[in-house]
């Protein structure tokens, strides 16, 4: 027979109070550092004029646009990270909430989508390379080149677009309960329920995973010369330089990370299979899973969204080059990984961990906790 507990107490941690305040001093940083862009006129990182930017929205900002609204960004989130954030922080309900919430998340969205590109994706997928193969002289890369200025500010702007979103979710959890009064806090109660995410997260998952492994394949035919969207040249070039093998190795990591999905619906996801030494049998830190999932989900959407605006992409598409065609997918798949981690979370979830907990005491009563969920106490089925 099941037991039967209560949810516990909301406890509010020192986590979301540390990342307002950082996110405070990183807006900060930023819009000085843009405002210095501003007046002298150099040194704006997203330009057309740098050749890696090709596939980057913001290219089609001038240095003379592009430095002002990054200034007024930088500083307006700064000033937003400290309303919210604290004691003292501000609890409005109705049209103010909404649009503070509203600018909030925009700004999330232009941090870790629009600014970082395809660029940041590669780098990514190669880092592993990099530091592993960094003391024998392969790849044979310039680093400076690699972490050059446009990349470091992409960089920059993912970290403090995904610190900016620990902070809004730790301010409207703790404004739920007022928004919840004027009858905006309770929607959507129902998918946020851990039985909910277990259904929709099944399907979420198995998406994200296998697109992942298409992309894989292509990249997997180089090495045994099937140059699927390559040319005869091309394949000479790529087996010449020994590029195969970097897309080898990309490949390899799509696969190793395809699993990784997987393991968010998986027992061995939540607590350390067997085979782990040290670790096996403990539970799995949500936060462990949760945060490289939202990162790779995030930059995986930013580069659909910047490779979707390269007009070279129509023209191979057009001539189904199966070289590109996976990446087709991307958008999709950052959103699907997205939803996958979510679903993680609100299974895995405790109370005031800064995301709604759905169900309210009031109507469901306690709740018995049996094979990684919550349900309300009254339902004897077996787990």
């Amino acid at each position: 027979m099941t037991g039967t507990i209560h949810p516990p107490r909301a406890r509010p941690g020192w986590w979301p109070e540390y990342a307002g305040y950082l996110t405070a001093v990183w807006a900060a940083l930023y819009g000085l550092l843009a405002l210095g862009w501003t007046i002298t006129g150099r040194g704006y990182p997203y330009g057309a004029d740098h050749p890696r930017n090709d596939s980057n929205l913001l290219r089609l900002l001038t240095d003379a646009t592009g430095a002002p609204v990054f200034t007024a960004v930088g500083f307006l989130t700064a000033a937003l990270a400290l309303a919210i954030t604290g004691p003292r922080a501000v609890r409005p309900h109705g049209l103010t909430r909404t649009l503070l919430l509203g600018y909030g998340w925009a700004t999330v969205g232009l941090l870790v989508l629009v600014v970082p590109d395809m660029q940041v994706l590669a780098l990514a997928g190669y880092l592993p390379m990099l530091v592993v193969g960094a003391p024998f002289g392969w790849p044979p890369v310039e680093y400076s080149e690699i972490f050059d200025w446009p990349m470091i500010n992409k960089i920059w702007a993912v970290a403090g677009g995904l610190l900016l979103a620990r902070t809004l979710f730790a301010w409207r959890s703790r404004t739920a309960a007022r928004a919840g009064s004027d009858g905006a806090g309770t929607a959507g109660a129902g998918w946020t329920t851990a039985a909910s995410a277990a259904r929709w997260g099944r399907w979420v998952t198995w998406i994200a995973a296998v697109i992942p492994v298409l992309y894989a394949v292509t990249r997997f035919a180089w090495v045994f010369d099937i140059g699927l969207g390559m040319t005869d040249a091309e394949m000479r070039e790529l087996r010449e330089t020994g590029a195969v093998w970097a897309g080898a190795g990309l490949a390899a990591f799509a696969v190793l990370g395809a699993v990784l999905t997987v393991g968010l619906i998986r027992p061995w996801g939540e607590r350390f299979p067997r085979w782990m030494v040290g670790l096996a049998g403990r539970r799995v830190p949500v936060m462990l899973a949760v945060v490289p999932a939202t990162l790779v989900a995030a930059l995986v959407a930013s580069a659909g969204i910047g490779l979707f605006s390269v007009p070279d992409l129509w023209s191979m598409v057009a001539d189904l080059n199966l070289a590109v065609l996976p990446a087709l997918l991307w958008p999709l798949w950052g959103v699907t990984l997205g939803a996958a981690a979510l679903a993680y979370h609100l299974r895995r979830r405790e109370p005031g961990d800064g995301l709604p907990v759905g169900g309210a005491p009031g109507r469901d009563g306690p709740y018995s906790r049996s094979a990684g969920e919550y349900r309300p106490v009254g339902d004897h089925r077996q787990p």
